[in-house]
């Protein structure tokens, strides 16, 4: 006993059953409001331990009536038996519908949630996790939340009052039967705590392998032409067969301690069994109970000792479950994006869609988790109608200012705001409103790589405008100088895109992106070494294009070509943490490199 209390101390001590408790609160937050659904399984679960506990009666009755030859009850007691029997089954099959209604909603609803909370988590401390653990923890850990909901509370009443009322039969009818009910509890509470302890680990375990391997599969698919090109199928097969021997290894720890335990807890079942019938057959050759009372006690016996071991496995079950809900809340606490000034983004964008918006960023400073400073008192300009170029050698830190244009992060110091027009942001009248998640609205951006989806083009374009026409979608092709190849092909833009673009060159898949970007219609274009895969005479068109639409769209491009700048109006370099403006001469001494 005292090793017992000592045991929980050091659980508390832990901090264990607090983060469970904690856990469980936060599981609760679905689970309330579906309790009107569990409320019905619940009951439907107790009519059934009622009906079964009635059935034992009759086949008692039954029993007696035949061994004591009393053949004008048998056809009315045997008629009750199956009507009792048809009855169970019918509450079981409602009881199992209920039970896939409930945790169907409720994985749908978890789910949803918490795709909705990924979605508008800060991008930096998203990127902390892998693509597959992710997915593990969205379908895997919700699932067995849904799952547990209904499985937990539920069952616990449900086993409680099926041990109670069937240990109230036997107490009622012979309470020297009752013993035998207890004689496998101290085992069972001394697995629970074994198993607790290695349930813990086994879920973490199972949980991290579980994200190891489709993190993976999701990276091995995705990048298979690089595999094949480099002839590395024989090593990437290799890699695999070493991820599932770690988790097969894994798998088998835990069978090995599931068969000792299930070994251990089927002899003592076993043990308890015997001994009730030892017990039985003697106190019916005393006569002290009949032959009827003797089978439903080994039967009673039979269901309180499987009503125990049910309840001690909800103890490794709950474990299971709010380890899961554990991963689901390290994701959904992250921080989360300021979304908060929609309204007031609405309006800005209304009072200055003719006029256009510019964008103005001072005295930027911002550096990465754990490491050196990418910007110190960075600044920029740009204006509608202008198309303003950020250079400079690869990682220092283009992508990164374009990011925190977007406030996928945010500046630890300075200045970055959008400004009606083309005031800057020194203008003590102009109206500016600073950059957040809910200014991302007025920005369309083509980043680097194929961010085209499957589906069909005008699918595709879609996406940012789903009120968009046809003839939007064409004129914003012809703008890109995407519609050239689109308007050959048998179904234009109609045509399906596979997976990645597939289907597609590289270059075409650049054109269908600007041309997404273009057809949104905003005040801001951000272009990620967007031209990149484009021969040099369709670059210059496509940007030709953007700058002479009558549109008052402001556009910012970031390029190693310097075939680029000849079309720019102002080009950044960016150079010692900071953005300099380059002098003409610069551009031109660039450009002829």
């Amino acid at each position: 006993m005292r090793e017992k209390v000592t045991f929980y101390i050091n659980r508390i001590r832990e901090g264990r059953l607090k983060e469970m408790r904690r856990q469980t609160v936060w599981i609760y937050q679905y689970a309330k409001k579906y309790w009107a659904a569990m409320i019905f399984y619940t009951i439907l679960g107790m009519i059934s331990t009622v009906v079964a506990l009635l059935l034992s009666l009759v086949s008692k009755d039954l029993v007696d009536i035949i061994t004591g030859h009393q053949t004008g009850e048998v056809v009315k007691t045997f008629c009750i038996m199956i009507g009792l029997n048809v009855g169970t089954t019918l509450i079981n099959l409602l009881s199992d519908y209920a039970s896939s209604w409930i945790s169907m909603k409720v994985d749908a609803e978890i789910k949803t949630d918490i795709f909705s909370k990924i979605l508008v988590t800060d991008w930096e401390s998203l990127t902390n996790y892998h693509t597959g653990d992710l997915l593990t923890r969205w379908s895997r850990d919700a699932s067995n939340i849904s799952s547990g909901v209904l499985n937990f509370i539920p069952n616990c009443i449900i086993y409680l009052f099926r041990f109670i009322s069937a240990f109230a039969m036997v107490v009622y009818y012979d309470v020297s039967f009752a013993v035998f009910a207890f004689i496998g509890m101290p085992v069972s509470l001394l697995l629970s705590k074994t198993l607790m302890k290695r349930m813990i680990n086994n879920n973490k375990r199972s949980a991290e392998m579980g994200a190891k391997m489709s993190g993976f599969n999701q990276e091995t698919f995705s990048n298979i032409q690089f595999i094949k090109a480099f002839d590395l199928i024989h090593l990437y097969i290799e890699r695999l067969k070493q991820l599932q021997k770690e988790f097969i290894s894994m798998k088998l720890d835990f069978q090995k301690m599931s068969m000792g335990t299930s070994l251990l807890l089927s002899t003592v079942a076993l043990a308890v069994s015997y001994a009730s019938y030892g017990w039985g057959i003697y106190r019916v050759w005393s006569g002290a109970i009949s032959y009827g009372a003797m089978t439903m006690f080994l039967s009673l016996s039979g269901t309180l000792t499987g009503t125990l071991h049910n309840l001690t496995s909800l103890v490794p079950g709950a474990i299971s479950l709010t380890t899961s809900a554990g991963r689901l809340m390290d994701i959904v606490e992250m921080p989360q994006e300021d979304n908060s000034h929609d309204e007031e983004v609405d309006a800005f964008f209304s009072r200055y869609q003719q006029t256009g918006i510019s964008l103005c960023m001072k005295d930027i400073r911002y550096s990465y988790a754990n490491s050196q400073p990418v910007f110190e008192r960075a600044g920029l300009r740009a204006h509608p109608h202008e198309v303003i170029a950020l250079v400079g050698p690869s990682g220092e830190g283009k992508t990164t200012m374009l990011r925190l244009m977007l406030s996928l992060i945010v500046p630890q110091g300075g200045t970055a705001a959008l400004c009606g027009g083309t005031a800057r942001l020194s203008d003590k009248d102009a109206e500016k409103i600073p950059l957040t998640a809910s200014t991302r609205k007025l920005f369309s951006y083509v980043p680097q790589g194929n961010t085209m989806f499957s589906g069909t083009i005008a699918e595709n374009m879609r996406n940012v405008k789903p009120d968009a026409t046809d003839d939007e979608i064409i004129e914003a092709l012809k703008a890109s100088c995407a519609y050239e190849f689109v308007e050959k092909l048998p179904n234009g833009i109609h045509s399906v895109i596979k997976e990645r673009g597939g289907g597609f060159s590289e270059g075409q898949s650049q054109r269908l992106s600007i041309a997404r970007a273009l057809l949104r219609k905003s005040p801001i274009l951000l272009l990620d070494e967007a031209t990149s895969a484009l021969d040099v005479d369709t670059e210059r068109r496509t940007l030709f294009h953007i700058m002479k639409d009558d549109y008052p769209r402001t556009c910012i491009v970031t390029t190693h070509r310097p075939t680029v700048l000849s079309v720019c109006t102002r080009v950044y370099a960016i150079r010692n943490k900071q953005c300099v403006s380059l002098s003409e001469k610069e551009i031109r001494d660039l450009i002829n490199k």
